[in-house]
């Protein structure tokens, strides 16, 4: 079941593409975020996503806000994902134990044994303000996070 709005969201505590430790609770107080899972690195849909937050990063993290992207992928395949793709973003690794913070927001889909398409706003507070879950193909719109972040 997805975290509902409203509600604190789950603290986590997952390794980046460079192998450094990213905990939720570090913003708390400090910037909103919006805390990005996706399926897997190098598919068409997630790669289209993730570029399009490179293109608008600004909007996505600034001195108030800070993205975060998850998968279930390793560290080292995000790492050589964000180096192809030029992706200077957070990307997070949810692979051991495997999927543990995706299924504390509710976005697991235990037989692909991945992410689905979750978003996240949580304010500074970490209280989640805004979501929306899509299935594993169907894209994302971007300006549905900034309203969401506008409202913040």
């Amino acid at each position: 079941m997805t975290i509902e709005v409203g509600s604190q969201a789950p603290d986590f505590e997952l390794k980046d593409n460079h192998g450094r430790t990213v905990r939720l609770s570090e913003c708390r107080g400090e910037k909103n975020v919006v805390l990005v899972f996706y399926p897997f690195a190098f598919t068409g849909v997630c790669t289209g996503e993730l570029c399009a937050l490179r293109d608008e990063l600004p909007r996505f993290e600034n001195e108030g806000t800070q993205l975060l992207a998850v998968s279930n992928d390793s560290i080292h395949t995000l790492r050589v994902f964000a180096e192809q793709e030029g992706l200077e973003y957070p990307l997070l690794s949810d692979f051991w134990p495997h999927g543990e913070t995706s299924r504390a927001y509710g976005v697991f889909d235990e037989d692909k044994g991945c992410a689905v398409r979750g978003t996240f706003v949580i304010d500074k507070e970490g209280v989640v303000r805004w979501s929306v879950v899509n299935g594993l193909p169907d894209a994302r719109d971007l300006n549905d996070y900034v309203k969401a972040l506008e409202a913040l």
